[in-house]
């Protein structure tokens, strides 16, 4: 038996080599596979730049989305913003030990390392997906009290705010044996991350040009200086509509040329902010990704919407602006959603009735459109390209999961026990469901509407996991979950929107718990670190979210309040107004009247039919030419993201992110490949700090104190015929009536 055991043993240990060996060769490429389990993480240095990053990015994530121009701050600002202040930290702190409850800790435990960078980034990245992008958590918060009038407690908004994400991370700690251990599930966003820890902690060689921190300074302070001009200056930078000085007193020529309420033909930003405001920076999306929203984007913008507008006068669109995040009543007028609430914020029937229909913009109809083809495109796409290696990765990842050599190397530290994780799930589940109770007036959605919307999220979460996880792609389902609730409860706005909440957002937040959870995998960060770390960035992201979202609401006079504000004020809130007109849609109003039968837009409901069909085509072509290696590059769902988002995002942002990429992902990256390498994402953080920084510093100096500028250049965009309907007959203030 021994001498048989002896034989076998060579053919056993390369058996369990093989094993070890990461399935993906991308991961290969770019994951270290080694670890030092003797680098300290959570040190003094780690929580104090962690905290100070997170609060930073949630302040200015909050901040800059009430503004015309939103700018999400990345995390890379701070992954590379810290490196210099870790190092400073780790020469000039004290190195004598100190003892606190028996422990002895030291506040410089040597050479700042890459695993404190990455708990720090981890922090850093509760800032930027809680505060940046829809902002969903504060976003109802505003609705409620901004748009609505209610007078909803601070201790209900703050229980909305932390219970929203605490749900999504007991998610994601249900989810982590499915999604973050086996080796299929590898994340590909988070390979640039780790690209990017590599390169700031190797040596830069010793070739000519600056260093990347010389680079970052050097054009953080240019951007910091420069967004003067369009922040605050020369604000007509934003939108830079010169068709509509060619035209002055056509309303077509300016309906096309608007920057900020046309098509934006023609028109340019030359402001970092209206670049990245919508899409993110342009600097870190690929070449290939960028083409397909471009094709998007001009069938959308130049074809499409001309047609249905000029042409066909589809959904009777020349009675409005051609482009509006506005809700409107037949004669062309703003839609006054008070007129038809009770007391108690629900529809008021018989008021509806009596003062009509709510029609929308052309172009913002179509975008609602847009968003049915995306969902069952992206469900269509992803089961077509990637349906036989999905299904096989889901059972290998629920039944027999591989054990990598990341997955090996991690064993050596301590789990987090599950009921840490469901702890956390409990406690904020009992919370929704007491806020349901102690406030149900407030947020009208009952106790089994909660559970629903709990049900909901825990289904689709590991389906939707999955596809993130090995395609790089999150099928939403916003549109489907406000139908369901629409229907279900017609008439409440804001349960219609605490709804989506917790049913759609706490998936968004999970999956990018998720996402961080793998990115500690590949670091070798042990697991009860990762866990320390996102709960306090979680639970502090919510305080300072919420109390920068109440002072700006209570401070700054008429925020959001479009009709109320100065002309050239950027407190429009474009991001909330469309929430705020979703929950109309699918609230107050409800999908019945507005997409049921005999509503005015039923027919959009065939684009749900129509995104199923589109992959199908491709997916046929690609295997009928398998040497035709661009074919599977066509992806209808990255397609239809050319015109997601808009509104509130203008036609001119989107412009200016595509050849801004373009620029940069394409003729930089092809002809100046090692420029490329070392500066790309460095250039892509200076600019958002230098924006960030400027824009904060204008607003406290200038705008709040009242030193308000006003000239020419100051108007965002000189094109007051562009809001004007074409329909003879149809008369608006400021416009000229059609006979």
């Amino acid at each position: 038996m021994a001498t048989s055991a002896t034989k076998t043993h060579p053919e056993k240990l390369h058996q369990e080599e093989e094993e070890e060996v990461t399935p993906v060769e991308e991961v290969r490429l770019v994951v270290p596979e080694t670890d030092d389990p003797s680098l300290p993480v959570l040190t003094f240095r780690a929580w104090f730049l962690g905290i100070t990053s997170c609060t930073l990015l949630i302040f200015f994530n909050t901040f800059f989305i009430f503004r015309t121009q939103p700018l999400t701050i990345s995390a890379i600002l701070m992954q590379i913003g810290v490196l210099p202040i870790g190092k400073f930290m780790a020469k000039t702190l004290p190195k004598k030990e100190y003892k606190l409850f028996g422990r002895s800790f030291s506040l410089n435990p040597g050479p700042f390392n890459m695993k404190e960078h990455v708990i720090i980034t981890i922090f850093a990245n509760c800032g930027v997906w809680y505060g940046g992008g829809d902002a969903y958590s504060i976003g109802a918060i505003v609705i409620m009290k901004g748009y609505y009038k209610q007078t909803v407690t601070f201790l209900c908004a703050v229980l909305i705010v932390i219970t929203t994400q605490v749900l999504g991370y007991g998610w994601a700690g249900m989810l982590r044996r499915y999604l973050v251990d086996p080796a299929e599930m590898w994340w590909p966003a988070n390979l640039a991350q780790v690209s990017l820890f590599r390169a700031l902690h190797e040596k830069d060689s010793r070739s000519k040009g600056l260093t990347r921190m010389q680079f970052f300074l050097i054009f953080l302070t240019a951007s910091f200086l420069y967004y003067a001009l369009p922040g605050y200056l020369f604000p007509i930078l934003t939108f830079f509509s010169w068709v509509c000085w060619v035209w002055p007193k056509s309303i077509t020529a300016q309906q096309i040329g608007s920057g900020y309420h046309g098509l934006g033909v023609g028109a340019f930003t030359l402001d970092w902010a209206g670049i990245s405001a919508y899409h993110g920076s342009p600097l870190v999306s690929p070449w290939f990704s960028i083409l397909n929203v471009a094709a998007g984007f001009v069938m959308f913008i130049y074809i499409i919407v001309p047609l249905c507008y000029w042409k066909f006068n589809t959904f009777d669109a020349r009675k409005f602006p051609i482009f509006s995040n506005q809700l409107f009543t037949t004669t062309g007028h703003k839609y006054d959603t008070t007129k038809i609430l009770t007391p108690q914020y629900d529809l008021n029937v018989a008021a509806y009735d009596a003062y009509g229909k709510l029609y929308l913009s052309p172009l913002f109809a179509l975008s609602i459109g847009s968003g049915f083809a995306r969902f069952t495109a992206t469900l269509t796409h992803v089961a077509l390209f990637n349906g036989r290696d999905i299904l096989r990765q889901s059972r290998s990842a629920v039944k027999n999961a591989k054990m990598d050599i990341h997955a090996k190397l991690m064993k050596n530290y301590k789990q987090v026990p599950q009921w840490w994780f469901l702890s956390l799930l409990a406690g904020s589940i009992v919370l929704a469901l007491l806020m349901s109770f102690i406030w149900k007036d407030d947020i009208q959605l009952p106790w089994w509407g909660m559970l629903f919307a709990f049900g909901l999220a825990w289904l689709v979460t590991l389906p939707i996991g999955v596809i993130q996880a090995t395609t790089n792609q999150q099928p939403g389902y916003d549109i489907i979950a406000q139908f369901i609730i629409g229907y279900i409860l017609p008439g409440k706005p804001i349960a219609n929107l605490l709804f989506k909440i917790y049913g759609r957002i706490s998936t968004v937040h999970a999956l990018a718990f998720l996402s961080d959870l793998k990115l500690g995998h590949y670091m070798k960060i042990p697991p009860r670190c990762m866990f320390t770390a996102q709960l306090a960035g979680t639970l502090l992201s919510g305080v300072v979210n919420l109390a920068v979202g109440w002072w700006m609401l209570e401070n700054v006079e008429n925020v959001c309040d479009i009709e109320s504000l100065h002309p050239d004020s950027p407190w429009t809130c474009p991001k909330f107004r469309v929430q705020f007109d979703a929950s109309v849609i699918w609230g107050l109003i409800g999908p019945r009247r507005l997409f049921g039968p005999g509503g005015l837009y039923r027919n959009l409901i065939w684009l749900f039919l129509v995104g199923a069909v589109l992959p199908v085509p491709v997916w046929a072509l690609s295997k009928m030419f398998p040497q035709k290696k661009w074919i599977p590059l066509i992806n209808i769902p990255v397609i239809s993201y050319g015109f997601a988002g808009m509104p509130p995002a203008t036609p001119t942002n989107i412009a200016s992110w595509l050849v801004t990429g373009t620029i940069f992902n394409f003729f930089v990256f092809r002809y100046h490949k090692r420029w490329w390498q070392k500066y790309n994402y460095v250039l892509s953080a200076a600019l958002d700090a230098g924006t960030a920084f400027m824009g904060v510093l204008i607003f406290f100096t200038l705008q709040n104190p009242g030193h308000e500028l006003k000239w020419w250049g100051t108007q965002l965009d000189h094109c007051p015929l562009a809001t004007c309907p074409t329909q003879p007959g149809i008369s608006v203030e400021g416009c000229p009536v059609f006979k």
